[in-house]
């Protein structure tokens, strides 16, 4: 009867562990008017969490994108923020023009319930106000810079947008959701999340493939 009851359990651990979903890119979508090739100077940007959170997203993503002759940059490095801090837009145009950042990778923390931030996989095309990078910001900040956004969650989705600055209000180029997932280890998401986003920016040719060395 012991051997039984331990068996149950065992089953019934790994039926707990199948029903926790993994975070996977459920909807993505490139733009098929963007000509333009790589990016060879990207700034990463994660709008919402914690700060600390923040930064290690954007050190991941900065490591798993960044090639010879194309490198990426943590906004962090040259806009520190603490939690819930929003960026001046000026700021950020500014910073865009003084470091000549030719593409914005720009993440964000959607809630599962919040359905008007979340695209679905029959959709084809984003939101209207998607199509340009400061459109998509200044439509969203005042959403996610809310006191609490996020905060007592324990289920998340995020969302990756990928902009070209050739334009000056920014063309989006690459937009991609992932399911959603629970919120366990922070850093094993982090690091789940970046190999994810990383090989579909490859695949799109977003950015450079990574030579085999």
């Amino acid at each position: 009867m012991r051997r039984k009851l331990t068996f149950l359990a065992a089953i019934l651990v790994g039926l707990a562990l199948m029903a926790v979903a993994a975070p996977k890119l459920e909807f993505s979508w490139k733009n098929p008017n963007y000509t333009g090739g790589t990016f060879k100077n990207i700034l990463v940007l994660a709008l919402n969490g914690k700060a600390v959170n923040r930064a290690e997203f954007e050190d991941e993503l900065v490591a798993a994108i960044s090639r010879p002759g194309a490198k990426a940059f943590p906004s962090y490095e040259f806009m520190p923020r603490p939690d819930l801090t929003p960026i001046d837009m000026n700021d950020l145009r500014e910073l865009v023009k003084e470091q000549n950042f030719d593409a914005i990778v720009v993440a964000r923390l959607t809630k599962k319930e919040t359905k008007t931030t979340y695209v679905p996989g029959q959709i084809y095309t984003p939101f209207p106000y998607y199509g340009t990078f400061y459109g998509y910001y200044g439509a969203l900040s005042p959403v996610i810079y809310s006191p609490g956004y996020m905060e007592t969650e324990k289920e998340a989705q995020v969302e990756v947008n990928s902009y070209s600055t050739a334009k000056p209000d920014g063309e989006l180029v690459w937009t991609g959701t992932t399911n959603s997932f629970e919120v366990a280890s922070v850093k094993k998401l982090i690091k789940d999340l970046v190999k994810i986003v990383s090989k579909e920016l490859e695949k799109e040719n977003v950015i450079q493939r990574e030579s085999n060395p």
